[in-house]
């Protein structure tokens, strides 16, 4: 493989200026401080057959010119909370990389392993990497990797509108200047002040831990595994039918079950993530927005049924005071001394509803693969995420064993699928 060709791309955009981070992006920095990654979303994909080196700069070009959000980097002052400094017009470099008599795809994965591996200067570099793979005298791959700094899951679905469009209609909707304006704005502040009395109300009402202590401590500590099951999935479809209820809420209500059955603790609190698209103005912003919540639910000796609604209902405040400022929940958190490292994400698509009543193919293989153990980079204490997955339900399990044992973990996953199975039947 020879060295890469570095093409230098210029760019030139709309809403440069500078400002504090709005409360997305503060909740990102934090996770990429704690977690000591930068945080990559995207991957590799084929390119077509006829693309060239001009077209894929092109595309980097626009991406950088239509948003703000990949061309902003960040001023650190001291300890402080950095400052956002969105650029009007810079220059990023794309790499063109021949794999000469090796695989292209292998290449590409190789590149793409580099890139996510490799710190990112956040004060120095635009949040965005991107190369070209060419092997047989034509490019074969694109290697794209963005931070979650600067956008989020629904901000990458607008981002890839745009591209497919190339709309160079004036931008819509807060960017995250806007949004820290707002944010620090009398309105911005009423919000903040309202979500704070709902957090404080709900950790004062909590006991300090979510689980029981470890008996042992495992090594190496952080864990990552991926739980496939069928039978949650037709379970799921089940309750979904008999009562009405969204796959989200009947999802989030089997966690919050599996929680308190596994730990024995009553009330369950959990930290579900939390779009927060619904707002006025962000709706296709290409950002990050994602905040997690907090979800507080009575479950010891309550129905299923009854769980399912008192869960819904309470979800609603949960979204609701998903928004606001991470600084001031943290110095709260750190005054009342509660640990809530429990987080939910369903981060499956628009058509989760649809998907669940799809024809089922041939299913994967049931049961919980361990993807990887180890001591770096750090993960939460506990995170659950449900993905798309045809036929079948899909939960990545990220999990802290000196806060949650891996067996106990695998136990909340067996829990779902058991409470959503028994009561997955109409009632007589």
């Amino acid at each position: 493989m020879e060295a890469p060709e570095r093409v230098v791309v210029r760019f030139e955009g709309d809403g440069a200026g500078e400002g504090p981070l709005s409360w997305g992006q503060t909740e990102n920095w934090l996770a990429i401080k704690r977690q000591q990654t930068w945080l990559p979303l995207g991957g590799v994909q084929p390119l077509p057959p006829d693309s060239t080196v001009e077209g894929v700069a092109d595309e980097l070009r626009y991406l950088l010119s239509r948003f703000p959000s990949l061309r902003t980097r960040l001023r650190l002052a001291g300890g402080e909370r950095p400052t956002q400094v969105v650029a009007g017009v810079g220059e990023i470099t794309l790499e063109v990389i021949d794999a000469g008599d090796r695989d292209p795809a292998a290449v590409a994965g190789e590149v793409h392993d580099r890139y996510r591996d490799t710190a990112l200067d956040f004060t120095a570099e635009w949040p965005i990497r991107m190369a070209a793979i060419r092997g047989g005298g034509r490019l074969t791959h694109l290697v794209a990797l963005l931070s979650h700094f600067a956008l989020d899951a629904t901000g990458a679905a607008a981002m890839l509108a745009g591209v497919s469009s190339r709309d160079t209609s004036p931008l819509t909707g807060q960017q995250p200047l806007d949004q820290a304006g707002w944010q620090r704005s009398p309105a911005g502040r009423r919000h903040n002040a309202a979500a704070l009395r709902y957090w404080e109300g709900i950790l004062r009402a909590l006991g300090p831990r979510r689980f029981p202590e470890p008996v042992a401590r495992t090594s190496p500590r952080f864990w990552q595994g991926e739980f496939t099951s069928p039978d949650l999935h037709r379970a799921v479809r089940a309750i979904v039918r008999r009562t009405g209820v969204d796959s989200s809420t009947v999802l989030t209500t089997l966690y919050v079950a599996a929680i308190a059955q596994v730990s024995g603790i009553d009330p369950v609190a959990i930290r579900p993530t939390v779009s927060n698209r619904f707002r006025a103005g962000l709706s296709d912003v290409v950002c990050t927005l994602v905040q997690a919540g907090l979800l507080m639910v009575h479950v010891a000796g309550t129905p299923f049924d009854e769980l399912l609604e008192r869960t819904g209902r309470l979800t609603l405040s949960a979204y609701k005071y998903a928004y606001f400022d991470p600084d001031d929940v943290g110095e709260l958190r750190e005054r009342v001394a509660v640990d809530i490292g429990c987080f939910y994400n369903d981060r499956r698509g628009p058509n989760r509803e649809q998907d669940l009543d799809a024809a089922e193919p041939d299913p994967a293989p049931a049961g919980l693969r361990w993807l990887s153990k180890q001591d770096a980079p750090a993960v939460e204490p506990l995170f659950v995420h449900v993905d798309d997955a045809p036929g079948t339900m899909r939960l990545t399990i990220q999990l802290d064993a000196d806060y949650l044992s891996p067996t106990d973990g695998e136990r909340v996953l067996r829990a779902m699928e058991s409470i959503a199975v028994a009561n997955a039947a109409p009632r007589p």
